[in-house]
């Protein structure tokens, strides 16, 4: 598995890069196969009053890519935290991926890896091949990926992986762009467009 550590305001001293890729090596060990690479941002709050470290992973297992984010007031902790939040959600997604190859109603995983290399860049390319970089407007952070298409189900387990209030995805049947969230009061909710 390929692991990038980012320190932001603090440096990564090898004790603490030692500690990430020991934990979450250890997270990941049954799921070896499944990962291929892990980024890992780890950082620590400016304020003094609030001492906020946080520990941010996304991991790309075969195309699905899995995010946890924890904070706590100690980086080892903050660290422990996101490796044991990886570790159930490489489960569900490990278990999901049995449950679509148990199913007869499910494609096969080779039909899924066929497709997913469909969506893949050229090799030697990649997704901002012919775009001009140019500054954004302040405080708007531009975000790129691959959108392919997936039923609600789908969206809904990719947002259980990633961790966010919201995923957007497009619709496998309308080909319509769409958004699943979390409700505040519990469920999921879709955004579409009033057309589709």
């Amino acid at each position: 598995m390929k692991l990038l550590i980012h320190g932001r305001n603090l440096d990564v001293t090898p004790a603490i890069r030692e500690y990430t890729e020991t934990k979450l090596t250890r997270a990941i060990h049954h799921f070896e196969g499944l990962v291929k690479e892990a980024d890992v941002h780890l950082s620590v709050a400016r304020n003094p009053r609030v001492p906020q470290q946080t520990v941010e992973v996304t991991m790309f297992a075969n195309g699905t890519v899995i995010r946890a984010q924890e904070r706590s007031d100690n980086l080892y902790a903050s660290i422990d935290l996101v490796a044991s939040k990886l570790s159930r959600q490489l489960l569900r997604y490990k278990d999901r991926i049995q449950e679509q190859a148990q199913g007869p109603v499910h494609r096969s995983a080779r039909d899924e890896e066929a497709g997913a290399a469909a969506n893949l860049p050229a090799p030697g390319s990649s997704l901002v091949d012919g775009k001009e970089p140019e500054l954004p407007s302040r405080g708007v952070r531009r975000k790129y990926y691959d959108m392919p298409s997936m039923s609600i189900d789908d969206a809904l387990h990719q947002l259980e992986l990633i961790d966010h209030d919201f995923y957007v995805f497009r619709d496998a049947e309308s080909g319509q762009i769409q958004v699943v969230y979390h409700r505040n009061h519990g469920g999921f909710g879709v955004i579409q467009a009033k057309d589709a």
